[in-house]
């Protein structure tokens, strides 16, 4: 009689490794994921396309340069007022079927402007009204998609899956660019528009292949289940009060990790993060470089940037901690890029900038779309939309005063230290809440202080 095989246990590093858990391109080993991957990178070059040319068909149309950033203050604008809304019918509408229907409308609006660019009875009204459609459809269409794609891998790999969105989007937006270039010397303005009103009918046909992680299925049917036990719970409630945007608002407001995301990445995104904005006019200013220098930094920024994309893949439950950290680093790194006494030294410095940014913004994404409830990540994803439109719209008139005030080494050098000392600051306050909850008889944190940006780190 043979002696029974004794099976040694298995580290979970060790089991991880075996099943790639430590390669950034995990998530690639799902079918689904592959699919979707591609049809990303069809989309967003598509997108680039019909963005590259959208402000010079503006231009044709107006002659004004101002009427370019009308055109994307109309697109962005349904965003900032309606991007709770949106969020809200994501969760209560089914994912595939609610992506796949907006792309589809995104498509026929990209048909309507070609045709009336060929028919030439496009004007700026009429642009202006489809730019608008177009940005109110994108407030569904944002958290659809964006949910839609975690849901195809395991939850360990959603960082993975959110890296390699951000790779395939620089890359769609590196191909975009040149096929617009390509195809308006060829064929025409409407065919940019035509280009990209295919690639949403190919993202619709891919859709419904694509089968969801076990995960997600528990998450729906989890999300299906909570309308009808908070209405056994509280039957005097009407539904769609609970279930619309203010309940989403309040469910934010009441994470205090989310609260504290939206606070690093909103101080990130207003000092931090125009680099476009204030690296330009450091390096044609003090470091009296030229535009060809400037395109050396901005090569290396996005060089960085995918660097960061495949390192950011190897994370697995990343926490809001961690994103205050590298969002730290990030503005202590842009201070020394301020005092930077020459364009070498600088490229040197920008590197790990653009890989602390790539960092971050991975990690701050999967903690957005994995922490809160499931029957929530719509609502969520569509507050963060609002919030995003508000400093994306307020960034770039912030930093441009302050440059004219500071200057551009003043503007690098402040921005950096309010961002690093924000954080900071956060931290040492949660220490405190935290001593002083431990020490608490009852052991309870004051609800104030629990909803505080600071003692969101705790829970992080």
């Amino acid at each position: 009689m043979s002696a029974p095989v004794s099976s040694s246990p298995v580290s979970p590093a060790r089991a991880r490794k075996r099943r790639g858990g430590g390669s950034p391109w995990r998530c690639l080993r799902t079918p689904s994921m592959r699919r979707w991957s591609v049809a990303n990178l069809v989309s967003n070059a598509g997108t680039w396309m019909q963005l590259t040319v959208q402000n010079l068909l503006v231009l044709q149309i107006t002659g004004s340069a101002a009427a370019t950033g009308l055109s994307l203050a109309v697109q962005a604008g349904p965003g900032l007022l309606l991007g709770v809304v949106g969020g809200a019918a994501v969760d209560r509408w089914n994912r595939k079927v609610t992506a796949m229907v907006s792309q589809v409308v995104l498509g026929l609006v990209a048909f309507s402007t070609a045709a009336l660019i060929g028919l030439d009875l496009l004007n700026m009204p009429v642009l202006l009204l489809l730019a608008a459609l177009t940005g109110i459809v994108n407030t569904i269409d944002g958290p659809a998609t964006s949910l839609l794609g975690n849901d195809l891998v395991p939850k360990d790999d959603v960082p993975s899956a959110i890296a390699l969105g951000s790779m395939v989007h620089s890359a769609g937006r590196l191909g975009g660019t040149a096929l617009a270039a390509v195809a308006v010397g060829t064929l025409g303005t409407s065919s940019a528009y035509v280009a990209n009103g295919l690639s949403f009918l190919f993202v619709a046909a891919v859709i419904p292949s694509l089968r969801p992680a076990a995960h997600a299925v528990q998450e729906a049917a989890q999300s299906r289940r909570a309308p009808a036990v908070a209405a056994a719970e509280a039957p005097s409630r009407k539904r769609g009060s609970e279930d619309g945007a203010r309940a989403g608002l309040r469910y934010f407001m009441s994470r205090p990790r989310l609260v504290a995301l939206a606070g690093i990445t909103g101080l990130s995104s207003i000092f931090g993060r125009n680099y476009q904005l204030t690296l330009v006019v450091l390096v044609i200013g003090p470091l009296h470089g030229s535009q060809s220098d400037f395109g050396t930094v901005s090569t290396v920024l996005a060089v960085g940037g995918i660097v960061g994309a495949v390192l950011a893949g190897r994370l697995r439950r990343p926490t809001v901690r961690l994103v205050g950290v590298l969002a730290a680093c990030g503005g202590l790194l842009q201070v020394a890029a301020g005092l930077s006494p020459g364009l070498f030294v600088l490229v040197l410095l920008v590197i790990p900038m653009a890989v602390v940014e790539s960092l971050s913004d991975t990690a701050g994404a999967t903690v957005l779309q994995t922490d809160p409830a499931p029957e929530m990540r719509g609502r969520v994803l569509g507050v963060w939309r609002s919030a995003g439109t508000v400093w994306g719209l307020a960034g770039p008139p912030l930093l441009g005063l302050l440059l004219e005030f500071a200057g551009a080494r003043g503007a690098l050098v402040s921005g950096g230290l309010l961002i690093a000392g924000a954080i900071v600051l956060g931290g040492l306050r949660h220490q405190r809440i935290t001593r002083g909850v431990s020490a608490a008889p009852d052991n309870r944190m004051p609800v104030v202080a629990a909803l505080s940006p600071a003692a969101a780190l705790s829970n992080a």
